[in-house]
């Protein structure tokens, strides 16, 4: 489990589960979410936000979204700062398992 910083006095945070980042994956759901500013603001929240509803549109409200939602993505305490940091959190959680993937793969030395 994870913790997020939601305001930049840290005063406000969220748990961030592997099942979330998981979800986030599975969904492409930070895929072309920014601009080419490369900002995130209220209105990336809103735009990720709207995408999310979509889906559930046409997942059927699938479970993990469902899930992803009330946790996180529309939870109070979510902001544009939160989002920011969940996108960083995502990104070293991907490199992490990048990471754990590589060193399955090479070849071990021989003695």
């Amino acid at each position: 489990m994870y913790q997020i910083l939601c305001n930049m006095k840290g005063s406000r945070t969220l748990q961030i589960e592997e099942t979330h980042l998981a979800t986030i994956e599975d969904f492409a759901l930070f895929s072309e979410l920014l601009d080419s500013n490369g900002l995130v603001d209220e209105s990336v929240l809103d735009k990720l936000r709207l995408n999310i509803r979509s889906l559930l549109d046409n997942t059927n409200g699938d479970s993990r979204l469902i899930k992803l939602c009330q946790d996180v993505l529309f939870h109070p305490n979510m902001k544009a700062f939160g989002l920011h940091q969940l996108i960083l959190l995502y990104i070293d959680w991907e490199k992490e398992k990048l990471d754990a993937l590589k060193g399955e793969l090479e070849p071990e030395s021989e003695a």
